[in-house]
């Protein structure tokens, strides 16, 4: 059986986290089949991750009972990421959309919507969307222009949102609204799935460590930009100030579906901590190749115009394909979980599937 979210008594014993910010689960969420009779076409896009829903909009969701939208969070983060096609949303319903799953997905109180750094004051969208675009990226800003200062693979962009927040992302969602004529595919990985192909002596040690994540070159990029880095509160209270690091467990507990997954990225993971350099340097550089390597534990979705996407920031990592000159954008919205803890109770996904 999954593992319940921590209670008081469990605490001592978790990795990671932070008491003010823990899941308000009781136990992990159980499929009642409500979004059953609300989707009648859901197909499994990988056998390991992604699903696709069709004949539904954001806003018929938004209006759904409380049964149906835990439905939809619980098979969000079993299946890791979700499709949703031609979607007629607007920014405020995308946000309204997030704050419901979010809640009913057992978020702390104390989390809301982010605000990104290097999101600017008075954005015409609200400060909790993000402009996805590649003519903002052409400018130098944001995660893409720093690795690629780094960098000439692709697979360097792998990443999970804001790790480098005490309390990053659970859920995101992005809608598509312009597109080059070929390109600019997304793929994501399953974090559940990675851990699966560990050794169980690596499982164990890896799960006794941390992780130092960072994105202290946002403040370069700020400055790039000529926008003010956001220092005021994003989203919790625990986000906030200029000092974008953060440790967490390197393999974290899903408190909606009680499974275990690694949870490093290429994108902000820095360190792995109480080892040596060449020693952390090794293992993230194998934990990294497991994630961009494995091709049966990704999936890969063509956009068109108007999708949406909603994963699940704390189970998988997800990569752009930048294979293209003309615009690309979209807008993001990114709801605030628990911060990241493990729990020794919790089971990995082939466990928990009998698989």
């Amino acid at each position: 059986m999954p593992s319940a979210a921590p209670t008081a008594s469990q605490q001592g014993q978790l990795v990671g986290g932070h008491a003010d910010s823990r899941p308000t689960l009781k136990e992990p969420l159980v499929y009642s089949g409500s979004l059953d009779k609300f989707i009648k076409e859901q197909d499994d896009i990988t056998p390991v991750i992604g699903r696709a829903f069709t004949g539904v909009q954001i806003r018929d969701l938004i209006k759904a009972e409380d049964s149906v939208m835990r439905d939809v969070a619980l098979t969000i983060s079993q299946r890791g990421v979700v499709f949703l096609k031609n979607q007629d949303v607007t920014p405020t319903e995308m946000k309204t959309f997030m704050e419901r799953l979010t809640q009913l997905a057992g978020c702390p109180t104390s989390s809301g919507l982010h605000v990104h750094p290097l999101t600017e004051e008075g954005s015409e969208l609200g400060d909790q969307i993000s402009v996805i675009s590649s003519e903002k990226q052409k400018k130098g800003g944001g995660l893409t222009h720093q690795l690629s200062d780094v960098s000439r693979f692709a697979s360097a962009g792998w990443h999970s949102d804001i790790t480098f927040e005490k309390v990053p992302s659970d859920y995101a969602m992005l809608k598509i609204h312009t597109l080059p004529a070929t390109g600019g595919d997304t793929l994501w990985t399953s974090g559940y799935e990675i851990y699966d192909r560990l050794s169980p002596p690596m499982q164990k040690f890896l799960e006794g460590l941390t992780a130092t994540h960072d994105a202290s070159f946002f403040h370069d990029e700020a400055a790039r930009l000529g926008n003010p880095l956001r220092q005021g509160q994003r989203g919790s209270p625990l986000n906030q100030g200029g000092n974008l690091t953060a440790v967490h467990p390197i393999i974290r507990t899903n408190p909606v579906t009680g499974w275990k997954s690694v949870y490093v990225n290429k994108g902000f993971t820095k360190r792995i901590n109480g080892v040596s350099k060449d020693e952390s340097d090794v293992l993230l550089q194998y934990l990294f190749n497991l994630v961009t390597q494995n091709h049966d534990a990704q999936v890969r979705f063509k956009w068109t115009k108007n999708d949406v996407a909603i994963w699940d920031n704390r189970s998988t990592l997800h990569c752009a394909t930048y294979d293209y000159a003309a615009a690309r954008a979209g807008d993001r919205v990114c709801s605030l979980g628990e911060a990241p803890y493990f729990d020794p109770n919790s089971v990995s996904r082939r466990e928990a599937l009998g698989l």
